[in-house]
């Protein structure tokens, strides 16, 4: 959310802030649930990793309540969507055997749903409407690119840093071929739906990501067709 003019340096700050606490939090989650299923909790790099990912579903539900709410709102937010997600997460793994590689549902969709609830229990006062500190400024588009591009280098890694042998290797093919595919038609369509023709940056910086998203759950299956 850095190109948002206004709150560029709020959504850096407390993207730093949060994922330093919840990082924490997750492992403390995450540790929980190895006592129920394996009586012991290790601490290791499979563990730091599980908790790096899981802090990203509180950082996207971040996203839908920036502004609104203070840090300490934030900080229990983000607690209370960990156990919410590590017990989603448990249900969905261990009781309906659902593969998600890449954490495209336990994640990014788990994230962005419960920010949109916990935006809609904040409520609004009257109907939507555009506001002028919603808008990005050529230094804050600048910024956020910069987060898009990295982002856009490494998703392969993050699709397929769970897996193994081939499995691997074919999230890594099918993340980069989906995401490359999902950026060409999103500087197509920016150019067709945007004033002169012309790209829009804000276009670019979250649509040209959707392809990794949208490839995290199957990234690793084999199509016998």
């Amino acid at each position: 959310m850095t190109f948002l003019k206004r709150y560029s340096q709020s959504a850096v700050g407390l993207t730093f802030l949060i994922g330093a606490i919840l990082l924490q939090v997750a492992l403390i989650c995450d540790g929980a649930m190895d006592l129920k299923l394996n009586s012991k909790a290790y601490l290791s790099l499979k563990s730091l990793l599980s908790a790096d990912v899981a802090v990203a579903t509180p950082l996207i539900s971040m996203g839908a309540i920036l502004g609104k709410v203070t840090y300490m709102q934030l900080v229990f937010m983000g607690i209370v969507e960990l156990i919410m997600f590590t017990i989603n997460k448990y249900i969905g793994e261990h009781l309906f055997m659902v593969v998600d590689a890449g954490g495209s549902m336990f994640v990014h969709v788990f994230g962005a749903y419960f920010g949109l609830a916990i935006s809609f229990v904040f409520g609004m006062k009257e109907q939507p409407k555009e506001h002028e500190l919603e808008g990005s400024s050529y230094q804050s588009d600048i910024f956020a690119m910069i987060g898009t591009v990295f982002l856009w280098l490494f998703w392969p890694s993050f699709n397929s840093v769970d897996l193994i042998g081939d499995d691997q290797q074919r999230a890594i093919i099918n993340t980069l071929l989906s995401i490359s595919a999902s950026c060409v038609i999103t500087f197509a369509v920016s150019a067709f739906v945007s004033k002169d023709n012309k790209f829009n940056m804000v276009h670019v910086q979250n649509s040209t990501l959707a392809g990794g998203v949208a490839i995290g759950t199957a990234a690793g299956m084999l199509n016998d067709q």
